[in-house]
């Protein structure tokens, strides 16, 4: 009798722990996420210098390097619809629209000597849906 109490007692023991793990795990996974996405939140809305947009590519390709993002033939970032971020640039100057590989390829120093001091606004954020960690930024050149 002592001994199946006991081990009803040490299994639930272990059921609790477990969950108690996962629980934990989830809620510094959230922690993690809301603190990626604040990274990029932060500039909707927001004007930047094209120094600041050079910075800020360069932070999203690094992201998307670490997270092992798939590139597709063109070199251009895949969305894994989990922890990819791609970047859009709409020049109003140019009427066209550049994804940020383009520019990070085409020598981001020379996007910097360019634009350096033209303003920009981001103008759209979108998420992952399976993960709620920012996807897409979008931003638009001002004149």
């Amino acid at each position: 009798m002592k001994n199946s109490i006991f081990i009803i007692l040490a299994t639930l023991f272990i059921v609790i722990c477990i969950i108690c793990v996962m629980l934990i795990n989830l809620e510094s996974e959230k922690k993690q996420i809301e603190v990626e996405n604040r990274e990029y939140t932060k500039y909707k809305d927001q004007e930047i210098i094209g120094t600041e947009l050079a910075t800020l590519i360069g932070r999203a390709i690094a992201q998307n390097e670490e997270n092992d993002v798939p590139k597709d033939e063109k070199g251009y970032y895949i969305d894994n619809k989990e922890n990819s971020i791609k970047i859009d640039l709409k020049m109003k100057t140019i009427e066209k629209t550049y994804p940020m590989e383009e520019i990070y390829n085409n020598e981001i120093a020379e996007f910097v000597q360019n634009f350096n001091t033209i303003k920009f606004k981001c103008i759209e954020i979108q998420y992952h849906k399976k993960t709620n960690r920012v996807s897409k930024l979008v931003f638009e050149e001002l004149q």
